[in-house]
């Protein structure tokens, strides 16, 4: 089967990384002609903006509606404002495509370096599931009396039940399936109104699923628990802002943003999801060959198994473990002097010994 993806290299690292997410999945079509990828680049980020003043096309969402899959390297330049780059592009395509799940592992794998003493990869296994459509992200506010001294900002933190129901039901899904626990990340006790309401709706679905163990922790709490206690969590379901936040925390005690991937999806498949590292785009060391592309092929394993093709997403995972342990070819924020494409081609060497 030939899937449709669109490319979206975006900005400084951005290019590097994402030149090598292709290389592995080029791999695997070679490896497996039942899995075909039809690539189509665009060069929408904040180049782009800088030459025209739009982050995107203007039909840009219409064109890409036609794909089956996103793959995004990374977005942001000194120049552009950060809050012009992410609503004119990544945000405006999560929204328009309704890509209400936002799907980011936190798993240390063997070989990769944690700065927690004594916890291993047995300790360190979660799936964060983010709500990605609303919330404090949900665009929604005012500014009144601009530049005025009695000038007040509002913004809205937005939590509708539609909203809340399907993500958190999405998470228990999961659950089930993969049976592990679920913990429900909010902050009741001080935001009396959207996490109140967010815990609510979180008992009331869980009454729908007593065979999943379920728990729930003040984000505060969970934040110091994830340090001190890791292995409390496997499935968590939070909201837009603390999934945000959270999982950047994540990615700290599994390795590094260089090793932390992330997908965005609209489950029901009425329009592409997107796949996308989620590390910034690093403009000090663009166009040097120093990026650590292993997450851009962690994304492209969660596009691999988006699509229904689990074992190969296994295979990558595979990958990165064996050059993580082997530690001969990795970027200089693993401790390796190799360039970003010496890792792509570590992987999809790999992959043709092991796969062939």
């Amino acid at each position: 089967m030939t899937h449709k993806i669109a490319v979206i290299p975006g900005d400084g690292i951005g290019i590097e990384v994402i030149n090598e997410g292709v290389k592995v999945l080029n791999c695997v079509s070679q490896l497996d002609p039942k899995i075909q990828f039809e690539f189509t680049h665009f060069p929408w980020g904040c180049e782009f903006y800088s030459k025209t003043g739009r982050m995107m096309d203007d039909d840009g969402i219409e064109r890409l509606s036609k794909f089956d899959g996103i793959f995004l390297g990374a977005v942001g330049y000194p120049g552009v404002p950060d809050h012009i780059s992410l609503w004119g592009l990544l945000l405006r395509i999560r929204k328009s495509f309704d890509q209400y799940v936002n799907v980011r592992p936190v798993k240390l794998l063997k070989g990769a370096p944690c700065p927690l003493k004594e916890k291993s990869p047995k300790d360190i296994n979660m799936i964060f599931i983010r709500e990605n459509s609303e919330g404090e992200y949900a665009g929604s506010g005012s500014w009144l009396y601009r530049d005025k001294p009695n000038e007040v900002v509002i913004q809205d933190g937005v939590f509708s039940r539609v909203g809340c129901e399907r993500i958190i039901r999405y998470a228990f899904e999961l659950a089930r399936t993969e049976k592990k626990s679920l913990t429900s990340i909010s902050k009741g006790n001080a935001l009396n109104y959207s996490m109140v309401f967010w815990d609510q709706i979180f008992q009331q679905l869980s009454q729908e699923y007593p065979d999943v163990e379920t728990h729930s922790y003040l984000v505060d709490a969970a934040a110091m628990l994830m340090i001190t206690k890791p292995e409390r969590f496997e499935i968590v379901v939070t909201s837009n802002l603390f999934g945000d936040i959270l999982t950047d925390l994540g990615a700290a005690i599994a390795g590094g943003m260089g090793l932390a991937a992330g997908a965005n999806l609209n489950p029901e498949g009425n329009f592409p999801s997107m796949f996308e590292p989620i590390h910034g785009s690093a403009p000090d060391i663009a166009g040097k060959q120093l990026a650590n592309p292993l997450a851009t092929v962690w994304s492209a394993s969660q596009l691999l198994e988006f699509f229904g093709y689990k074992e190969w997403a296994a295979r990558l995972i595979d990958a990165i473990e064996y050059l993580l342990v082997e530690q001969k070819t990795l970027t200089p924020d693993l401790g390796g002097t190799a360039k970003t494409a010496d890792v792509g081609d570590a992987v999809v060497a790999y992959l043709q010994k092991h796969f062939a």
